[in-house]
């Protein structure tokens, strides 16, 4: 992959040194991808390097008596071509004494032995300075328990144990799948503020019980656990063991259980907690107790604990199922490497291996780790600025620092002092100007299409809910729901013998009233005029009733479709008045609702834009939509199911309302029409038949154009005012 140079101008600060391995250094043969490898170990430091055959070879000779010239020479003889070059060589050495394998005549060995230790101890106190979200303190040597512990745990530590266990994890799922929607409903309540102590202090014994899965694992297959400690996972205190010492197994399928041994003790665990949980009535310490058991020790532990993009175990499983050892600091070497060669034309540069496919993992694994760290950092950042925001502000600085900013430093060093670019040094810095100007000019000045999304849902333009207009049994239905009926034709007739009853006492009234007021006109003007008042007020009593009677005929206010009840199921049932009968929906005139959430809506007040959508059941097909009208108050009340969680859209919803019509937070709604001919909105505008009332939509809309780091800014802004609630 790139061409080597076989000779370096610092060969000469190396080639009379006399190096040696020292004493008490492991070698283990192991197999990688089909070829042989040798692991150095030094059971003093605990570190572990990866030698190929040539290499071992190499620092086989170094005997105290040769020099590395000499060893060079003779290695030149025996491998030609595939021998290792100076700058190789250069860099092996540096590696072991780094680690302090090899010990040299001069200095002193004492000395030397002194100045690595400072500098192995001062390495690890600034690493631990800048990974704040991962910080580490040793606490004590647990291989004597776990060398106690092992042997009661040995019987099921076979294929045997291993079977039984995938029989209680199966069984466990099983039992839970009838309670899931119940299961999923308890997370809120898990994190809830009053639950949090508890959740602490089980999330520490799951995390040891974890733990103590890797160390009895690794000892069970022959190797040593030599520190426990606490660590600080993104600000959570939890344990770790040192169970590196997998990494001189010689079988894969060795470390991979060791890996694995953490998450295999956990989800055992869940699985006991699942039956505690179905067994334990709900509102009981005990039932909360074993839910928090059940929640961390499987979705917890599947989601970071299995996740290979973090360096936990699902990491190095795959990186000893794939062959691939320290993938995640050669992913980082092997984008480097192409960076220099493509980029800056660097011709020493080495790639950290010589073989495509595993130089094909490395490269995808490399670029897949950098996107989800972006994604971790915002993600975390955000949760954690939504519950403490001085925090999380804190914490995203810190990150950021580590994460960016010093990686841009060391940039900056190796493009100012990398002995690769001491002959175009200048070119390399006209290069780097340049990149960043473009960069500059693509994300900060060059206009780009501003889109956001939003999801909607279809609603009839046209809805109305008939009701019982007075007290009575319904006599006839006239409909049946899914039949169409145009404005006017009657849904059912209801009979009320009471209002009959009414009315002819109220004539009878009338009549009499009529007669008195008659035969008052000869007699005297002002009592003729009170007997016309009383009259007249008679006569709309009657009319009131015949109004009421002429209302026992209910029938549709618009053209539509009868939906939701039947009301031939109604007939011969008495409705006191207000009694919902069934709906009409007009589905021939809809319009979208859309929703957004708080930090997202203020655009669209604001600015000018268009809206193209498209329906979930024909994702190929688009129509333009026309603004009707955008309410500015925020409200928790959602149009329709099928936009929140409980429907399947994007939108969360308080689990404690079981009509998923209530989201968690404020949302906003606006009101669209589909464009019709005339691309004019009105009531009677359709879909050519697509979409049915309730079918969710996905809504694009399309602003000005604007350069992306103002749209970058922008979002980010609105992000942290509604996760910070201002």
């Amino acid at each position: 992959m790139s061409e080597r140079s076989t000779f370096s101008p610092f060969w000469h600060r190396v080639r009379v040194l006399r190096p040696r391995l020292r004493p008490h250094v492991q070698i283990t043969r192991q197999h990688y991808r089909g070829r042989r490898w040798h692991v150095v170990h030094d059971p003093s430091s605990n570190q572990f390097f990866r030698l190929n055959v040539v290499a071992h070879e190499f620092v086989g000779l170094l005997d105290g008596r040769r020099t590395v010239e000499e060893v060079w020479q003779d290695s030149l003889t025996r491998h030609g071509d595939g021998a290792l070059t100076q700058n190789e060589v250069i860099q092996l050495l540096s590696q072991l004494f780094a680690g302090n394998l090899l010990s040299a005549d001069i200095p002193p060995e004492t000395e030397q032995l002194l100045s690595r230790g400072k500098e192995r101890v001062g390495q690890r106190v600034k690493q631990q300075a800048i990974g704040l979200m991962y910080f580490r303190v040793r606490l004590f040597n647990p291989d004597a328990l776990l060398a106690w512990i092992e042997p009661v745990m040995r019987p099921l530590l076979n294929r045997w144990g291993f079977m039984a266990w995938a029989a209680l994890v199966a069984a466990a799922l099983v039992s839970l799948l009838p309670h899931w929607e119940t299961l999923i409903s308890g997370v809120d309540s898990a994190v809830s503020p009053d639950n949090l102590f508890l959740m602490g202090v089980v999330f520490v014994a799951t995390k040891l019980w974890h733990e103590l899965g890797h160390g009895v694992i690794c000892k069970r297959l022959g190797g040593q656990v030599p520190e426990f400690g606490a660590m600080l996972l993104v600000l959570v205190p939890s344990p770790y063991v040192d169970a590196t010492a997998a990494w001189a197994f010689k079988s894969k399928w060795q470390r991979m259980a060791v890996g694995a041994g953490g998450m295999i003790f956990e989800l055992f665990l869940a699985a006991i907690a699942a039956f505690v949980w179905l067994q334990t009535p709900e509102g009981s310490t005990l039932h909360q107790v074993a839910y928090n058991v059940l929640f961390l020790s499987s979705v917890a532990t599947v989601v970071f604990n299995a996740n290979p993009l973090m360096r936990f175990d699902g990491y190095y499983i795959l990186s000893d199922w794939l062959e691939v050892p320290n993938l995640a600091h050669r992913s980082n070497q092997m984008l480097k490497f192409l960076f220099q060669k493509h980029v800056y034309r660097v011709r020493g540069a080495v790639p950290p291996t010589g073989v495509l496919s595993e130089a094909v993992i490395l490269l995808v694994y490399g670029v897949a780790a950098m996107a989800y760290r972006m994604f971790l950092f915002v993600s975390i950042t955000l949760y954690v600025m939504g519950k403490m925001f001085a925090l999380g502000l804190f914490l995203a600085v810190w990150t950021a620092a580590t994460w960016f900013i010093m990686p841009v430093g060391g940039f900056a060093h190796w493009l100012a002092t990398s002995p690769h670019l001491a002959h175009r040094r200048g070119r390399a810095l006209l290069t780097s100007l340049a990149l960043i100007g473009v960069a500059l000019l693509l994300v900060g000045v060059i206009p780009a299409p501003d889109r956001r999304r939003a999801v909607g849902v279809l609603e009839p333009v046209h809805r109305a809910t008939l009701y019982s207009a007075a007290d009575g049994f319904v006599a006839r239905a006239h409909v049946r729901p899914g039949q169409r009926v145009k404005k006017g034709d009657a849904i059912v007739t209801m009979e009320s013998d009471r209002l009959v009853a009414e009315r002819r006492h109220a004539v009878a009234q009338l009549q009499e009233a009529e007669s008195k007021r008659d035969a008052s006109v000869a007699r005297n003007i002002a009592e003729s005029q009170v007997a016309s008042d009383y009259c007249r007020t008679l006569r709309e009593h009657v009319d009131l009733i015949d109004q009421r009677l002429a209302g026992l005929t209910i029938v549709a206010p618009h053209d539509g479709v009868v939906v939701t009840n039947d009301p031939a199921t109604l007939v011969g049932a008495f409705l006191e008045e207000g009694s919902p009968i069934c709906e009409i929906v007009d589905d021939r005139a809809l319009r979208v609702t859309a929703v957004l959430t708080q930090p997202e809506s203020s655009w669209i007040v604001t600015e000018p834009y268009t809206v193209e959508g498209r329906l979930m059941s024909g994702p190929r097909d688009t129509f333009t939509c026309i603004k009707d009208r955008v309410l500015v108050a925020g409200t928790r009340e959602l149009p329709h199911p099928s936009v929140g969680h409980a429907g399947g859209g994007p939108i969360e919803i308080d689990r404690q309302e079981q009509s998923g019509l209530l989201a968690k937070g404020e949302v906003f709604r606006g009101y669209f029409f589909p464009a019709g001919d005339e691309a004019t909105p009105g009531p009677g505008l359709v879909l050519d038949g697509r979409g049915r009332p309730g079918e969710r939509v996905s809504l694009r809309f399309e602003l000005s154009s604007k350069p992306l780091l103002v749209q970058w800014t922008d979002r980010l802004r609105k992000t942290l005012q509604g996760r910070a609630k201002v």
